[in-house]
């Protein structure tokens, strides 16, 4: 079992510490597109419209300008750097360490920056989301797709993949269908069935630390994730077809 993450877009930075060496970074075969990414957020970053260029108010100038310095700001586990709801929820620092390794060896980042990355890996904190085009990259999820599907292939082949993240990042790579499940988030009321968005990063940040921290073995097959999540959630899985993943939908009281 794998499961596929979002980045959090607010980031706690380092407060110590060597920089990134990109050749420690787990799927080495990115480095060479990561870099291209780097030089271009960089850039971008140093220009007089960087908060217009990568869509963000001024309440984040200061993201925006460790950009251009991010090959000499301190790393940190990926686990530490993204923070949020989902994280928040996640809680890394609490798991045991039998736990901690299963989400090391378990969990995968999708990242805007990065491509795809590790909880153990040590990255700074960076501003770019995965929606965003850059000069001489272009759209960073058209970029990444092919990049992604050659890099990941052999990782993820015979896993299943739980796939918690949003749509942006989903749009960066399209995992097999056969053995990917999309987990979705919903509220009924009086019969409604309603999209949630808040709790629905929330829910599946507590579904990726359920998976992690229970007892027995991980999830192998759509069903038995369905049986995983139904130990704590009302649950209803949705068969794939060839070409469209399974989908898992939580569904939240009212």
């Amino acid at each position: 079992m794998l499961i596929l993450l979002p980045p959090s877009e607010g980031k706690t930075p380092a407060t110590g510490g060597d920089a990134v060496d990109p050749a420690s970074l787990s799927f080495p075969g990115l480095n060479s597109y990561r870099a291209k990414v780097l030089e271009a957020l960089g850039t971008v970053s140093a220009h007089e419209d960087a908060l217009t260029l990568l869509g963000v108010g001024a309440s984040l100038r200061a993201d925006v300008e460790r950009n251009t310095r991010l090959h000499a700001e301190p790393a940190a586990p990926a686990h530490q750097v993204y923070s949020g709801v989902l994280y928040d929820a996640l809680d890394y620092r609490s798991l045991t360490p039998a736990q901690r390794k299963k989400a090391d060896a378990s969990v995968l980042v999708i990242s805007a920056l990065w491509g795809a990355i590790r909880f153990a890996d040590r990255v700074p904190a960076y501003r770019l989301s995965m929606g965003t085009a850059l000069p001489d990259v272009g759209r960073l999820a058209s970029f990444w797709k092919p990049q992604l599907a050659a890099a990941l292939a052999a990782e993820t082949a015979g896993e299943l993949l739980v796939d918690c993240r949003s749509s942006t990042y989903a749009a960066a790579w399209a995992p097999p269908a056969e053995q990917t499940v999309a987990v979705h988030v919903f509220t009924e009321v009086n019969g409604v069935r309603k999209v949630v968005s808040h709790f629905a990063k929330h829910t599946r940040g507590e579904l990726a630390r359920h998976l992690l921290a229970r007892r027995g073995k991980a999830p192998q097959t759509p069903a038995q994730l369905r049986k995983a999540a139904a130990e704590k959630w009302s649950v209803e899985l949705v068969e794939g077809t060839a070409r469209k993943p399974h989908t898992l939908n939580l569904i939240l009281p009212n």
